[in-house]
């Protein structure tokens, strides 16, 4: 029903997510050139895009470094079309820094190029904004 290559990719990426293989996915899953999209700008970067794998990297560096996370759950992968999936993250996580724990929800979409991850698009809900 789907492209398989589309479902391979969709599929090792949520099992990484889950058994805490993202860095080592990165550089097999994702375009040099791939784009990272949150819904807004990201601290201390003013923007809200990291664009080429390294930013990709540092952007998950950062969020290793900042925080400590209790508990995640990954829902999907969600299919759409010939190049695109969904995955929904949970996650439980204290800010090293404040101390502050939250619960956060987010949907993320990515987009597929010649068996390579492009595009990823973050969704929060507005607490999280």
């Amino acid at each position: 029903m789907f492209d398989a290559k589309l479902v391979e990719v969709a599929n090792e990426l949520v099992a990484g997510c889950r058994e805490g293989r993202e860095m080592a996915n990165l550089s097999k899953l994702y375009a040099d050139n791939a784009v990272s999209v949150e819904a807004v700008a990201m601290p201390g970067s003013g923007s809200a895009e990291a664009q080429g794998i390294e930013a990709i990297q540092g952007k998950h560096e950062w969020w290793n470094n900042a925080f400590e996370v209790h508990s995640q759950n990954i829902e999907g992968p969600f299919f759409h079309g010939e190049n695109k999936f969904s995955a929904i993250f949970e996650m439980d996580a204290t800010d090293k820094q404040t101390k502050e724990r939250s619960k956060m929800r987010e949907v993320a979409q990515y987009t597929l190029e010649n068996g390579k991850i492009v595009r990823e698009e973050f969704f929060y809900t507005n607490e999280e904004a």
